[in-house]
């Protein structure tokens, strides 16, 4: 299984697209508090389209806790400021993908944390972003393309 930890994510429709995938890949959902939106507004039921009980997704009120309640192989955490790509690195069932808020990223102490390494999807040269969930589904299938899609008809 992999896991994916949304850091204070801010548009509800992403965590939603997000949950989804979770329920169709068998991969857990980890939301680091606070959000920035409440767990019942519509546009997030809307995006994960009631998949929130074949969901696995377990809170935590900060980033500390998180790495506390973790035992995870890796943790990758995506940044358009990292050097190495998201396919340059050998994942494992057990990894986490780890995302900032959709506005500004992941603040620098996490991305300087020894826990985490540092991965980017790349991009057109001047580009800011990928959408959040966009980016969190390339890179699961990625993972899972690596792994041998276990578990996964």
């Amino acid at each position: 299984m992999f896991h994916f930890a949304l850091y204070e994510p801010e548009i509800p429709p992403n965590t939603g697209n997000i949950i989804r995938l979770c329920a169709n890949t068998g991969s857990q959902l980890h939301l680091i508090h606070p959000l920035g939106f409440n767990m019942e507004v519509k546009a997030l039921r809307r995006a994960g389209l009631d998949y929130h009980e074949w969901a696995d997704i377990e809170h935590h009120e900060n980033f500390n806790d998180f790495l506390a309640a973790s035992s995870f192989n890796h943790i990758f955490a995506l940044t358009t400021k990292a050097k190495n790509c998201h396919y340059q690195v050998e994942y494992q069932p057990n990894d986490c993908l780890l995302f900032g808020p959709e506005t500004r990223g992941l603040p620098d102490a996490v991305l300087q944390s020894d826990s985490c390494q540092n991965i980017r999807v790349p991009m057109k040269p001047g580009s800011r972003s990928l959408n959040l969930s966009n980016t969190a589904a390339l890179v699961l299938y990625h993972a899972l393309l690596q792994t041998g899609f276990k578990n996964m008809v």
